[in-house]
């Protein structure tokens, strides 16, 4: 993620900002330019600063969820974000507003990295049979639990995942040494580009030398991984033990790994870090981080300054008494997996003649184990968000997850 700047003071404002604390000028995101600009009243509209423009706030920042902004003309009052949720929860319920706050924190900051990196993002009422929806749900008061999950562009994710205790209660259970909401957002989202860049552009069999043969039972290999668990040489060729179960999740985990990996540079960068220890001359654990991460040569260029980053990040974390930030271990197998995702997101890897139809009907990938009970050009500007209330509470800082602790490394 970029540091921003107010165009008005100068101060430095962040992502998630909707106003400046030094000169109290309202904030707001413009998907179009990528861009948080500093905003003035201009009648019942909002104008950046320096432009014509106008703006309004998305319709959902009346909730506090969403910071981002609509042209003051356009016909949808929601941003290119929250027009592709579904369904959200029942906000009369106020543990219910406060979750799903968090979630779209998360979603917004997946949004941002996949416009940043140009993918394609079409919504079900642009495209209904192949468009990205997302569904935000409680569990009911008796039935079953709600299964964080993909299926055919519809990403689903239980609201309690929002709730931390209750995240680091799953996380215990399935043995993840990781688990976030960012995460759950990025890892779903491999699942819909696998569709998008893979399936249905003719490039199964470029993927299935890297992850290996997707047309397995998917079933099957999900019964199997939960009562026989990941091989015990995982780690030499998978990110996670998750990745293991099926090539769809193998393709998702590296996916993740892959966007978390690029937005985690941009910050690196954004804050001009260098990696340069005093008692060691091994390259490994050097690195100058000053260029952009969505616009890498090669997925090399990015590993080369990812391991020293979580070197250090995960040595910072250990003399503050935390878990490593990034309790993974990249191999050469798993480079090569992230290098396929490189090429396809940058269009380089080409079609072929074999193409599958959709995944079965009503099959959904879960996170979750099954049946376990729990400044723009002038006359651009982004749309501005209705107040929130009075009494409303601000938008939540962003999460910062603490995981247990794993060395990361290269094997």
């Amino acid at each position: 993620m970029r540091l921003f700047s107010c165009k008005s003071c100068a101060q430095t404002v962040f992502f998630e900002n909707i106003s400046c604390e030094r000169c109290a000028h309202q904030l707001g995101f413009d998907s179009e330019t990528l861009t948080l600009l500093t905003l003035a009243p201009d009648d019942d509209a909002l104008r950046p600063l320096g432009h014509r423009t106008r703006y309004r706030y998305c319709e959902n920042a009346q909730y506090g969820a969403c910071n981002w902004l609509v042209r003051d003309n356009a016909e949808d009052g929601l941003c290119a974000a929250c027009r592709h949720n579904r369904t959200i929860p029942d906000l009369s319920v106020p543990e219910n507003l406060a979750d799903w706050r968090k979630m779209e924190i998360a979603k917004h900051r997946l949004f941002y990295t996949l416009m940043r990196l140009g993918l394609p993002l079409q919504s079900i009422a642009e495209a209904p049979q192949s468009g990205l929806a997302f569904d935000f749900l409680a569990d009911p008061p008796s039935g079953p639990r709600i299964l964080t999950g993909h299926d055919e562009g519809l990403i689903t994710i239980n609201l309690k995942e929002a709730d931390d205790a209750m995240r680091e209660r799953f996380r215990a259970e399935m043995g993840e040494p990781y688990r976030t909401l960012l995460g759950h957002f990025r890892h779903e989202i491999g699942h819909y580009y696998w569709n998008v860049l893979v399936r249905d552009a003719g490039r199964l069999n470029e993927c299935r030398a890297v992850f290996g043969d997707d047309s397995i039972d998917y079933g099957q290999a999900l019964q199997a991984h939960y009562e026989q668990g990941a091989p015990a040489n995982w780690a030499q060729s998978y990110i996670s033990a998750y990745a293991t179960m099926h090539p769809w999740e193998d393709f998702a985990e590296s996916w993740a790994h892959y966007l978390h990996i690029v937005d985690t540079l941009e910050t690196a960068t954004a804050f001009g870090l260098r990696i340069h220890p005093r008692r060691t001359e091994n390259e490994l654990l050097h690195a100058d981080i000053d260029f952009d991460p969505h616009r890498a040569e090669s997925v090399e260029q990015l590993i080369e300054a990812w391991l020293p980053l979580t070197f250090a990040m995960n040595s910072l974390n250990r003399s503050m008494g935390q878990q490593d930030l990034y309790p993974f271990v990249i191999s050469e197998a798993v480079i090569r997996k992230l290098g396929f995702i490189h090429e396809l997101v940058h269009g380089r890897v080409g079609g072929s003649a074999t193409a599958a139809g959709p995944m079965p009907a009503g099959i959904i990938l879960p996170r979750t184990p099954p049946e376990r009970d729990e400044p723009p050009p002038d006359g651009d500007e982004p749309p501005p968000v209705d107040e929130p209330p009075a009494d409303a509470p601000p938008m939540p800082p962003p999460h910062v997850p603490v995981t247990p602790p794993l060395n990361v490394g290269m094997i």
